[in-house]
Formats: C-alpha cells, structure tokens, sequence
C-alpha cells in the first residue's frame, strides 16, 4: 500500500521561485516514476491564466507530465477520475475561503480525501499548505487575519509565509495564545513540510535560511521550536 504524504510549503516553489524550481524537484522525486502525472489545482487564484501558464512553463522543463484542473471552466469529463489518476496533486495559493467553498460544492474536498487514502502525494503553498490541516491562518487582502477551518487531513494548525509577510508571525501567536487556534506549525517561504502517514517526516528548504517551526502556547507565552531543516541546494 502506498504512503500517505502531504507537502506543506511556506510559500516558494515555481511561483514565488521560478529560478529556483528545488521545491517542485522534491515533490516530483516522492514519486518512484521516472515521469510522474502531476496536476495543478488553481482554484484559489479563480483559475488565473497566468498561474496556470507559469506552472506548466517550469514543470514542461521537469521530468514529469503536467496539467491542470479548473472548476471555473471545467476541463475534464469526471471530476473524480481525473483527480485519482494523477501522482502527484499541486494546489496553488489564492483566498482560501473561497477556495474550500468551491471544492465542497463540486465535491473535490471528498475526492481529495480519497487521492490521499490512495496515496497520491498531496502538495502546494500557501491556500494549498493551509487546506491540508484541522486549522489555518489566513489573510484576505486589506483585511486582519483570521483562523479558517481546513480539510483536517493533518492535525492541527498551520501558519505559511511565516518570515514573509510580517504580520503572520504576531497574529499567529497572538491566536494560539488567546487559544483561538490550536498550536501548529509555521514555515517560512522556501521552507516545506513533509509529512508521512500524518507525522512530520521533515522539513526541507530552497533557501538557506528557511525554517519551519513547531508553535504553541506555554502558559501565558507562546514558543516556537525550530525544525531541523535540508537545505536542498
């Protein structure tokens, strides 16, 4: 039977890093197929053109098979067998909200479920680390942020773009610390965690300098554990 996995990026991969495409490479390689499916899933971004074209412009220079699937002009017969076919599936990041109400409505969130039973690896940054856990924290543009629940296939709760956008870190902590949100892990952007059969098997990095966290409440203090982390440079 097939590993469970779950890549939870901070952000990077090709698009935050389209010069730095390690993160992609390492999805790509938990697929023992000299060219895995994977297919990208852009539904945070309203099925955005331009996302959808970055994504193929740098895995058609990997060794892989690629494409895409929008729910906003639908590009399959069925939705379940087109999910369960893939290897590998990529979510990108976006509103997240709007993201988990779209995959209900169609039923993706169940057929997701069932790919990660089957042990097609699960990936993505952002909206697409967030959407994995029990809980997220997430920030509508011009907004504060605010806790949003997520699909539950990993426990606990998630913070992406930790050292990236400088107020995720302050509000993270101030949620775990008012016990708004349960303790959970952080990772900056570059930094990805990888997770097996529901435990964290490691965290690997495209930056030198990308960290990973564990994050939770201690009385009246929050503290941070930090994970080792594989540069993969």
């Amino acid at each position: 039977m097939k590993t469970r996995q779950i890549i939870a990026m901070g952000g990077g991969g090709f698009s935050m890093e389209p010069d730095n495409l390690q993160l992609d490479r390492y999805v790509l390689a938990q697929v023992p197929k000299e060219t895995p499916k994977i297919c990208f899933i852009p539904t945070a971004s309203g099925d955005a053109d331009n996302y959808v074209e970055r994504f193929y412009a740098a895995f058609r220079t990997l060794p892989c098979t690629p494409c895409h699937l929008s729910l906003f002009q639908p590009n399959f017969a069925d939705l379940r067998s087109y999910v369960l076919e893939q290897d590998i599936l990529y979510v990108g990041g976006g509103n997240t909200r709007n993201m988990l109400v779209l995959w209900k409505e169609w039923g993706l969130d169940r057929i997701l479920e069932e790919a990660y039973e089957q042990g097609i690896v699960l990936c993505g940054l952002s909206a697409g680390s967030i959407c994995w856990f029990e809980e997220g924290v997430t920030d509508p543009l011009n907004a504060p942020l605010y806790k949003l629940q997520g699909l539950g296939l990993l426990k606990g709760s998630h913070c992406p773009h930790y050292d990236g956008e400088n107020k995720r870190r302050p509000a993270y902590h101030d949620m775990i610390l008012r016990g708004d949100i349960q303790a959970g892990y952080a990772a900056d952007d570059g930094a990805a965690l990888h997770f097996k059969e529901g435990r964290l098997h490691g965290v690997v990095g495209s930056r030198m300098n990308a960290k990973a966290y564990v994050v939770e409440r201690d009385g009246e203090a929050v503290i941070e554990r930090t994970l080792q982390t594989t540069w993969l440079g």
